[in-house]
């Protein structure tokens, strides 16, 4: 063998000698596909050679813990590249000689063949030779049309292909599998905040995935012609949405004997001045801005303390749009009343047009529906929300909008 490896190794010093600059495009592109193959094909002799010295123990016998600790020190690759490449030469290994052969022969890359390899090892025990030989077969056949992706998907239905009275109930019994896996596997995991964000990974069942997408859906489309947030950015505001409305209906259960409720903690003159930061329970830092926005927030609930730490409020009913007075703000604007929004009502809080935190009163002549992201935009941008003399409320646009700053109703909500 290292006979024939040396005289490989001459033809590739060749073709790095040769000049590409010179090649007409027909031979270009042919070249091109001879050297995949050629690549392939000596990647399937590398994983038969890595199969076999896992097997004899070589890497043990000379002192390594593993085959793959010893792949990455002698051949410099990384501790994770190693492990894959003994663990594909395992699963190549496996599979049926048609496997093997095809990818001796160029027919299949070794991405395609760990997919055929895989595919053909997730066959069920009542699936015979025969079977597996035909699905061995359909699957080498699609990779001539077909990248790994695609070809994995197709695996899924193959034994529809070759032995449909098999393929119901495998795919009943894969269909639980799957789902005892993701039912393990379920976990989320709220990072440390770091430059004032938390990442937020985890790993969803199928159904609660699909719970959640519902859920979220359809407060992710866009709010308006402006609404230049990111498909991302709408989910996470989405998200944060249905958390505000779950802590809003009162109906989670007690968590240290008190009602679920966030408590920000901030002095009095950081509230009324909006220069100081707020603190959650968490220890976590708020801006200024986020602090008097979730001052508005019913489901929030501010600490206040003096230069003394003394605490001066923990959250005064009137601040709070409830009751008859919620009631009436739902009957007056019927949702969000920003101009354009169709948010309905259980997705907003009440605002106040003069904010609390500035002596602002909890009226309905003093407040207005918001919905989450419009809260934002009124706290973060530039416009303003009034009452007008009718009784209803009406927003000026920023300049660099309207210059006029001519005011805007909500129509959407409007039934008369």
């Amino acid at each position: 063998m290292l006979r024939a490896l040396a005289q490989a190794a001459g033809g590739v010093d060749d073709c790095a000698d040769a000049a590409l600059w010179a090649l007409a495009d027909d031979e270009l592109l042919a070249s091109l596909d001879a050297a995949h193959v050629l690549a392939q094909r000596l990647a399937t002799i590398q994983l038969a050679l890595v199969r076999e010295l896992d097997g004899r123990g070589l890497a043990v016998a000379q002192g390594a813990s593993s085959t793959a600790v010893w792949l990455r020190d002698r051949l410099r690759l990384s501790g994770r590249s190693a492990r894959q490449l003994v663990e594909l030469a395992a699963t190549i290994d496996a599979a049926p000689p048609t496997v093997r052969a095809a990818l001796l022969d160029g027919s299949l890359t070794v991405e395609q063949g760990r997919v055929v390899a895989e595919t053909i090892g997730a066959l069920p025990a009542e699936a015979g030779p025969e079977v597996t030989d035909k699905a061995t077969g359909l699957l080498v056949t699609w990779a001539g049309r077909f990248d790994p992706t695609i070809l994995r998907r197709l695996g899924e239905r193959v034994l529809a292909h070759v032995a449909p009275d098999l393929a119901d109930q495998a795919e009943l019994a894969a269909l639980d599998r799957a789902a005892e896996r993701a039912e393990a596997r379920r976990h989320v995991t709220l990072s440390e905040p770091k430059d004032g964000q938390v990442r937020l990974t985890g790993n969803l069942d199928t159904e609660t995935a699909s719970l959640l997408r519902e859920a979220i859906d359809p407060l992710c489309a866009p709010t308006g012609e402006h609404d230049d947030r990111s498909p991302g950015q709408r989910r996470a505001d989405a998200l944060g949405e249905i958390c505000r409305l779950t802590l809003r209906t009162g109906h989670l259960p007690d968590n240290g004997g008190d009602r679920p409720q966030l408590v920000v903690t901030m002095s009095l003159d950081a509230l009324v001045n909006g220069v100081g930061a707020g603190t959650l329970e968490t220890g976590a830092r708020l801006t200024p801005g986020a602090v008097r926005r979730l001052a508005c927030d019913a489901a929030v609930l501010p600490a206040v303390l003096n230069g003394n730490s003394q605490i001066l409020d923990v959250g005064r009913q009137r601040r709070l749009f409830t009751g008859p007075l919620r009631r009436a703000l739902v009957l007056r604007d019927g949702g969000c009343a920003f101009p354009g929004c169709d948010r309905p009502p259980r997705w907003c809080d009440g605002h106040h047009v003069r904010h609390w935190a500035d002596g602002g009163a909890t009226t309905l002549g003093n407040g207005v529906l918001l919905c989450g992201h419009h809260h934002r935009v009124l706290h973060q941008d530039d416009w303003i929300v009034r009452i007008a003399s009718d009784g209803q409320p009406e927003f000026l646009p920023p300049a660099w909008l309207d210059p006029a700053r001519t005011p805007r109703r909500n129509l959407y909500h409007r039934r008369c």
